[in-house]
């Protein structure tokens, strides 16, 4: 299990998608911090918060982090995934986080 998904299923709940990857990550409070209004469908153009994170934490990547995302949950945007690939939410956090550790080294 990876930090991001950790943070994110602990309990009590301190963590968003977004936030449970960008703090998993390394990522600097005050982004963690920003990130409070990314998670449940709430990221830019209808990103899943936890790839919203990951490709927030490596923009240069977007594009490999994206295909890798939506190869292993089924899609990019939380709407689709919830409504058609039925990806659990703790799965796309891993896997946004996996994605992002790939991409970054």
């Amino acid at each position: 299990m990876t930090k991001a998904k950790e943070l994110f299923t602990a309990v009590p709940k301190l963590h968003n998608c977004a936030q449970a990857v960008v703090d998993g990550a390394g990522g600097a409070p005050e982004l963690v911090a920003e990130m409070a209004t990314c998670g449940g469908g709430r990221a830019p153009d209808g990103y899943c918060g936890a790839l919203w994170g990951a490709l927030t934490m490596c923009p240069e990547k977007a594009e490999q982090i994206k295909a890798d995302f939506k190869a292993a949950c089924g899609a990019l945007t939380c709407k689709e995934i919830k409504a058609i690939a039925k990806t659990p939410c703790p799965e796309c956090v891993e896997c946004a986080a996996c994605c992002l550790v790939k991409w970054r080294s």
